[in-house]
């Protein structure tokens, strides 16, 4: 029966990419056909954050949260390398790596293609992208990598604290826009529904049910009920937050394509310097795949909403970073893929 249920669910997981991608068609479709659906949706919204996809992402990160063990958070401390490759990669060379790579293409190789105007619009957009490291989908990605939960947590932890200091001057300096406007009711609230909730039912859940059954049943019954649970998350938040921008697709098809091209390359370009220093520093693969996902993948909730009120609803700086949620899940499982596969070549340990 084990097997069984093991066997199905390696099934699943190996053509992730196909499910995927039906579900984005999907959720283009619905959008298109039935757009009284994300009208409605759009409405379940607090300060720019759509509540249900708040709900589904936190559906996605508590089977994760649920492995975390606090003896374990305790012990990251005496391993600050993984930290500091997450704080460099994210801080002192992203937004910088993010910015020449667009200004390069929008300016320089697609000069005959986009106006000037447009140009600066999808820069901008780009280095917003740049500029706010993933929060969330990143345990996705540690959970497909099999990542250690507790350090997962540690380097989001870290991240979050940055962001609030450092991600209005980032963009001010890139940009040459001062007195950049944050929207920090999105900000804290993303942080405190994406990070703070999902680990305090986790902890409460692991304490409440090993304080009744035991840490064997814990571990090799009670988290194993969740197995299926953070990839349907992922697929139904697809759905939903491509319903939402079918139209927009659909509209620009030549445009979605333009400003994908550096943002896959940047994507690409941030996991590999990422991963490439951890495995030079010996460190663990289950620590440094998580380091490599969370500066390839973006805060996109945090960059739209700062695009919107930036720029406006139907700017180019918006639709760039809707492009960056397009691009994002096919290319982060590619990489998850790539982190899986070059498994065998780290032997290092705390």
């Amino acid at each position: 029966m084990e097997k069984e249920k093991k066997r199905r669910i390696g099934f699943f997981e190996r053509y992730l990419t196909i499910w995927v991608t039906v579900c984005i068609i999907i959720g283009i479709a619905v959008g298109e056909w039935f757009p009284s659906v994300p009208y409605t949706l759009e409405k379940l919204e607090y300060a720019n954050v759509s509540l249900p996809i708040a709900i589904l992402i936190w559906l996605m990160i508590y089977p994760m949260m649920l492995k975390v063990d606090f003896q374990s958070v305790k012990n990251v401390g005496r391993s600050p390398k993984g930290i500091i490759v997450t704080c460099v990669t994210n801080w002192l060379i992203k937004p910088f790596t993010m910015f020449g790579i667009a200004y390069l293409f929008f300016h320089v190789v697609f000069k005959s293609i986009i106006s000037a105007e447009l140009s600066e619009e999808y820069l901008a957009g780009a280095v917003l992208l740049g500029a706010a490291p993933c929060t969330a989908m990143v345990f996705v990605w540690s959970y497909l990598t099999k990542g250690d939960a507790a350090y997962t947590l540690v380097q989001v932890a870290v991240n979050d604290l940055i962001i609030l200091v450092a991600f209005a001057p980032i963009v001010a300096f890139l940009l040459g826009v001062g007195g950049v406007s944050i929207p920090w009711n999105t900000l804290l609230l993303s942080v405190a529904l994406f990070v703070v909730i999902p680990l305090a039912a986790g902890i409460i859940t692991r304490i409440s049910v090993i304080r009744r059954k035991g840490v064997e049943y814990f571990n090799n019954v009670f988290v194993r009920k969740f197995d299926n649970y953070t990839i349907g998350g992922l697929l139904l938040t697809l759905i939903i937050l491509f319903s939402f921008q079918g139209e927009t697709i659909l509209n620009n098809p030549l445009h979605i394509l333009l400003i994908a091209i550096p943002l896959v390359l940047q994507t690409f370009l941030i996991f590999f310097v990422a991963y490439g220093w951890a495995k030079w520093w010996k460190l663990p693969h289950e620590v440094a795949a998580p380091a490599g996902m969370i500066g390839a993948s973006n805060f996109f909730e945090l960059a739209v909403a700062v695009a919107v009120s930036l720029f406006g609803l139907q700017s180019g700086a918006a639709l760039a970073t809707v492009v960056g949620v397009l691009v994002e899940v096919p290319v982060m499982l590619m990489l998850v893929r790539v982190a899986n596969k070059t498994r065998h070549h780290f032997t290092g340990a705390y």
